[in-house]
């Protein structure tokens, strides 16, 4: 009873943190004898696979966003779309949308993701993190300024930055959680973010 009581637990738990369906989620934590570490990457990696095959498709529907912080401050537009109009009305695709404008207006990412980093920009933080290791032993630099790389992008970057409401989760999770739900392409497309009196270039 208890074993059963469990099973059903990490099934609850398991589709919060994946977005999931309940079958793969059954299936998953069969094959991970109920391990739920272990049923996320057998999920993860066939998320991955179907995320792929997703991402070739085109998605124009959608919505942009607005969000404007109770102070009125700061004010946020995000573009937010997916494959059909049915999605961009749904409530799960609506609340991610209204998720990562929060997300712009608390975090204040520069960047939409790691592919979008200027490539003179990334090796400025490269020579800035070689600098910052040039005394440690030299077969571990490389891994310790790829380190450094991986945090600053996960400071900089929408899609790697921590969920503000969950700081278990990326943005990119979210996507991939929200994407696995609806069965469609789901693409954070562009954000701008305005905060009263700041300079612009």
């Amino acid at each position: 009873m208890t074993k059963h009581a469990s099973s059903s637990d990490n099934i609850k738990k398991l589709r919060e943190l994946t977005g999931a369906g309940i079958m793969d989620c059954k299936q998953a934590l069969g094959d991970a004898q109920n391990d739920l570490e272990k049923a996320k990457e057998i999920l993860r990696k066939k998320g991955l696979d179907k995320a792929k095959k997703r991402s070739t498709r085109v998605a124009r529907e959608g919505a942009v966003v607005s969000y404007v912080h109770h102070h009125g401050k700061i004010g946020v537009l995000v573009e937010v779309n997916c494959e059909t109009d049915f999605v961009a009305r749904c409530d799960d695709f609506k609340e991610f949308a209204k998720d990562v404008a929060m997300q712009v207006a608390a975090a204040n990412p520069i960047y939409l993701d790691k592919e979008s980093i200027p490539h003179n920009v990334l090796e400025k933080e490269r020579e800035i993190a070689k600098s910052e290791v040039k005394d440690k032993p030299e077969a571990i630099q490389e891994k310790i300024i790829q380190g450094k790389i991986d945090k600053w992008a996960g400071e900089v970057c929408l899609a790697e930055q921590k969920f503000i409401r969950d700081d278990k989760k990326t943005i990119r999770d979210c996507l991939g959680a929200v994407a696995a739900k609806t069965g469609e392409n789901i693409v954070i497309r562009r954000f701008v973010r305005f905060e009263l009196g700041e300079e612009t270039a």
